[in-house]
């Protein structure tokens, strides 16, 4: 019998024998392989902490005890097992469960996450408020070996040691985050306490030393203090003992017997307590552990039914044994071979704009040698992987740690180079302050590839790519733009290099429209173009949104309106006259963003309207409409596509926005005011 489906809660786990409990971690395996095969996700990390999961919430006692999961792409056990079986196939869904711990979901989820290091400041907070109140709660934190380098978790654990909180801090270090670790202190991590060599070495210099006519004694004891002093530093823990930090480790992470005993012995001490726990990325689906990048998440490689034999090896949590899970149900999906559902319609995929961002990178490189590419922890997601491989001398991964990412660049700037930083817009929020202080203050030319921006999906509000455009068009020195297509991506990427001020380059996740390839130019930075010529209404599109306004713009036309389109390209500094130029004689000017309608484009379209109010008579009677995503709001998760709709950003919706308007201000094509509605008309 099932054991997932009959689980009411984390304290149920309590009263499961051994054999029991591992056929429930094989169990969690195949509903996250079979589901994740389908809606897409964060696999092998969620894959790797079935045992780690399994033994906190029988030694904790949710939500009374709080568990806190740095990041949360690793929380798929943890939903499964808190009461969300039942609709786990909705995960990342419209309407349906999210990819990260979500309090709306669940007592058990104690705060929203989705970026990387904030764990450990919030499991020292819970601490805090704790000890302030006398509670009696137990506090865990699951923390990722690449989140473990960033900044604010090295903050973090300074202020823990210093104030001594009783913490459980479990160390999930499975040698892989996003990329392949990088940074010393990622090798710090992974480093062998003691070699073979160096015992033997050790004994036979010992034995040598300590002959030697009167000093011997002496300088043997010298000898093994500095030995002493040499292996505690190669130790991965000192570093953490050094902080007022008990370290415990390396623990097997799919041992679950060894784990439960040692969190137990670790939360019994009062003070703070660091696990290391070695884990696999991707454990229990094979094609997941040999290819750890590509099915880290969230756009998977194809899935596939995995019956690979695993003779010789104990398929048991209560061992060092490996887990065969099997995608049961995966065989319904596509005779055993899972596809992603662009695919499964038989559509042809277009590459998308990070990959023609890249792309054109790449190629501008070959031609000027200034040109490095940077990358926080995200060489694949980026594109920048293909930088690394033609160009790995100018090529940097600082890891997690965006905010040295930007700072870095600026130096490189400084000294001559043309530092090329892509970061995903939901990531680069983090380092507001570098782009402020370092790269505009010093105005140096360093392209900032934003990607993600705009909607985003499967990830929920942690990702949606919303704020950049009013958190960025403030920052004096700073050019921001967007393409309406990938072809004007190369070309906005060949504009930013040719200029010297620091460029924001803003595109989606989204596929290209398959636009024909053209050799790329460099574009006056500042000016927009006209797409087509109107004299009712006018539409100003800034990014890939053009292509919808221009459907919106063909609808309104069938209906009598004459309607001009204007692609912005430029968020800062925008063509005023141009807008200006276009916007003289209209009835309504209608701005198109796919960012938060409170201070982005719209609201910079809305300022050159109001300053020509006040000097020239014409621009009195321009109504403007933003239309954007509703600020003031978090979008959720789901597809991109079923957002879009819900917030009414795609076509259709922005119509019907547009005829909204048009009828609160009762005009007709052509102008002319529509008759007013008596007080008996039906509305």
């Amino acid at each position: 019998m099932a054991i997932l489906p009959t689980l009411q809660g984390p304290g149920d786990l309590r009263g499961l024998s051994e054999p029991r409990l591992l056929e429930l971690a094989e169990e969690i395996r195949r509903e996250i392989i079979s589901t994740v095969a389908t809606t897409g996700g964060h696999l092998g990390s969620s894959l790797g902490v079935v045992e780690i999961t399994l033994a906190l919430h029988r030694i904790l006692e949710s939500p009374r005890d709080r568990i806190v999961w740095d990041t949360g792409h690793q929380a798929y056990p943890h939903k499964l097992l808190t009461g969300r079986y039942a609709r786990f196939r909705t995960l990342r869904q419209l309407g349906g469960i999210g990819g990260f711990p979500r309090r709306s979901e669940s007592e058990h989820d104690v705060f929203d996450g989705g970026h990387a290091g904030t764990g450990l400041s919030i499991a020292a907070g819970l601490a805090t408020a704790r000890d302030v109140r006398h509670g009696m709660e137990r506090i865990a934190v699951v923390v990722g070996d690449a989140a473990l380098m960033s900044g604010l978790s090295l903050e973090a654990l300074n202020d823990i040691g210093q104030r001594r909180t009783p913490i459980l801090i479990v160390l999930n270090d499975n040698e892989m985050s996003i990329s392949p670790s990088v940074g010393a202190l990622s090798k710090y991590l992974s480093e062998i306490k003691l070699s073979t060599a160096w015992q033997q070495s050790k004994r036979g210099f010992d034995q040598l030393v300590e002959r030697v006519p009167m000093v011997g004694p002496t300088a043997l004891e010298f000898s093994q203090r500095v030995r002493k002093s040499v292996v505690s530093f190669a130790q991965p823990g000192q570093l953490f003992e050094d902080l007022g930090i008990t370290y415990i480790g390396v623990v097997p992470g799919h041992d679950l017997r060894t784990l439960e005993h040692t969190f137990r012995s670790a939360l019994a001490l009062d003070a703070p307590v660091l696990v290391h726990v070695r884990t696999q990325k991707g454990r229990g689906y094979h094609p997941a552990e040999k290819d750890q990048v590509g099915f880290h998440g969230a756009a998977l490689p194809p899935m596939t039914d995995s019956h690979e034999s695993r003779r010789g090896r104990p398929a048991s949590p209560f061992g060092a044994g490996e887990i065969s899970a099997v995608a049961t149900g995966a065989s319904a999906l596509n005779g055993g071979a899972v596809r992603p559902a662009a695919e499964q319609a038989g559509q042809k995929k277009q590459p998308n704009y990070t990959h023609h961002f890249a792309a054109e990178v790449v190629a501008a490189a070959r031609e000027d040698r200034r040109i490095v590419a940077i990358t926080a922890g995200m060489p694949t997601g980026t594109g920048l992987n293909r930088f690394q491989a033609e160009f790995p001398d100018r090529f940097i991964d600082v890891g997690i740690a965006e905010q040295h990412a930007l700072a870095l660049a600026t130096g490189i700037a400084l000294g001559g180079g043309r530092p090329v930083v892509a970061i995903y817009a939901t990531f680069l929020q983090r380092a507001f302050d570098q782009i402020v202080h370092d790269v505009a203050q010093n105005d140096q030319p360093v392209l900032i590839g934003v990607d993600r921006a705009g909607l985003v999906g499967e990830d929920g509000t942690s990702h949606q790519g919303m704020f950049s455009y009013p958190a960025h068009r403030q920052i004096p020195n700073l050019v921001i733009a967007a393409p309406k297509d990938e072809q004007e991506l190369r070309s906005l990427v060949r504009t930013a290099l040719a200029q010297d001020h620091p460029f924001a380059l803003n595109y989606p996740r989204d596929e290209g429209f398959g636009v024909p390839e053209r050799t790329p130019e460099i574009l006056p930075v500042g000016r927009g173009e006209v797409l087509r010529e109107g004299g009712d209404i006018l539409l100003v599109g800034f990014g890939p949104i053009v292509a919808r306004g221009l459907e919106v713009a063909d609808a309104l036309v069938a209906e009598g309106w004459s309607v001009g389109m204007i692609n912005a390209r430029f968020l800062k500094p925008m063509d005023r006259q141009l807008i200006l130029d276009q916007a003289r004689g209209k009835r309504l000017v209608v701005t198109l963003e796919e960012g938060t309608t409170i201070g982005g484009f719209g609201s910079a379209v809305l300022e050159v309207l109001e300053e020509a109010r006040l000097a020239d008579p014409a621009y009195r009677e321009v109504a403007l409409k933003i239309v954007g995503i509703p600020g003031d709001r978090f979008v959720d998760h789901g597809s991109v596509s079923d957002l879009r709709q819900l917030i009414r950003l795609d076509s259709p919706g922005i119509l019907a926005q547009v005829r909204e308007t048009l009828a609160l201000l009762r005009v007709t094509p052509g102008g002319k005011p529509a008759k007013p509605r008596s007080a008996t008309a039906p509305a």
